[in-house]
């Protein structure tokens, strides 16, 4: 391998990024527009609470008057109350799972509805029936632990970044060097000394440094709004990042090996991304999911890298605790760049 034929590829694909200031702006502004939606949406704890409606009821001044229900039941932290006007209007907010549970003031009965196929909805029941338990709190015997609170935006903002970073990494090497094949680019370039392997090479080293420097700058701009909180080392998951830019982009370069259609190319990679997009947990977590569903997704890069960077930010763990997602990702960038390299081909 020439390192001079590389340096050059390599400077000349990020003369392109950074001139092409739609997409340079994009790749810095997308991660903005959702942490900030985010951040907003998830303000408020009450999408962390179950929600329970009172009838008759007009306002929540009305909700609790003169009714029987016990107040260890009204005062939970973890339920959030609204009114509902009648039996009818709470009977479909139910159907439809707009709440989990609905009660009737002042019923001698102490009447309550909920929807048999809302989890949710048999949860708060059993809050809602404790509450009448005389002498409920020597029923077990409470033990706490003290631990920090993990927002959902610290939890989320890994995945966020992570789902930048493989959208960039697979459309940025994947789309762009069909779109060159299919221009005749390539073409000229296998006239040149320069070799498959040090073309991808070139390729691979381009988008990671753009991947860094654009997640360098995204995770400081929100880290001076946010203030996330960061258990381990920042180097660390730098370098976790790093290595998952790496796999991601070596992946890039098989789908970009043989393509010469820029619309069957856009199509493969969204029917690539957006799978691994849901099932490595860049959204929510997969921890109660069938195990055939998490197997597949330990064969996801993303997988490996959220986990070893979550790991990192939001338990403190060390290199050596994060050390099989490493290798998992190294060995995944050598495979996946050799496989490129050996079907690569400058015009077909």
């Amino acid at each position: 391998m020439n390192v001079k034929r590389i340096w050059a590829i390599f400077i000349a694909r990020n003369y392109e990024f950074f001139r092409d200031r739609a997409a340079f702006g994009w790749n810095f502004a997308f991660p903005f527009f959702i942490i900030i939606g985010f951040s907003f949406i998830f303000a408020e704890k009450h999408y962390q609470n179950f929600t329970v409606g009172v009838f008759p009821a007009t306002g929540e001044e009305e909700m609790f008057l003169d009714t029987t229900i016990p107040s260890s039941f009204q005062l939970e932290e973890h339920l959030l109350f609204t009114p509902v006007k009648n039996r009818e209007i709470g009977e479909d907010l139910l159907r439809r799972h707009k709440i989990d549970l609905l009660v009737e003031k002042n019923s001698p009965a102490n009447n309550y509805w909920i929807n048999d196929s809302s989890p949710n909805g048999f949860l708060v029941e059993k809050i809602f029936l404790v509450a009448f338990l005389p002498g409920k709190e020597q029923i077990a015997q409470r033990k706490l632990i003290e631990g920090e609170e993990i927002r959902y935006i610290d939890w989320f903002f890994p995945g966020l970044l992570g789902m930048n970073m493989m959208f960039s990494a697979l459309w940025g090497v994947g789309y762009v060097v069909v779109r060159y094949r299919k221009n005749g680019a390539l073409k000229r370039l296998k006239a040149t000394p320069l070799t498959a392997l040090e073309y991808l090479s070139a390729q691979t080293l381009s988008r990671i440094f753009l991947l860094m420097f654009t997640l360098f700058v995204v995770w400081h701009g929100a880290d001076f709004i946010f203030d996330f909180h960061v258990q381990g080392s920042i180097l660390l998951i730098f370098f976790l990042f790093f290595l998952g830019g790496l796999s991601l982009s070596s992946l890039g370069l098989i789908l970009a090996a043989r393509g010469t259609s820029e619309e069957f190319t856009s199509g493969v990679l969204n029917f690539i991304t957006w799978p691994m997009m849901f099932l490595s947990e860049v959204w929510f977590s997969l921890e109660a999911a069938p195990d055939w569903l998490k197997s597949l997704s330990h064969a996801l890069p993303l997988t490996h890298m959220l986990k070893a960077v979550r790991k990192v930010m939001n338990e403190g763990a060390a290199l050596v605790e994060v050390q099989s997602e490493c290798i998992f990702l190294l060995a995944f960038t050598a495979v996946a760049l050799t496989i490129a390299a050996r079907i690569f081909s400058w015009n077909e």
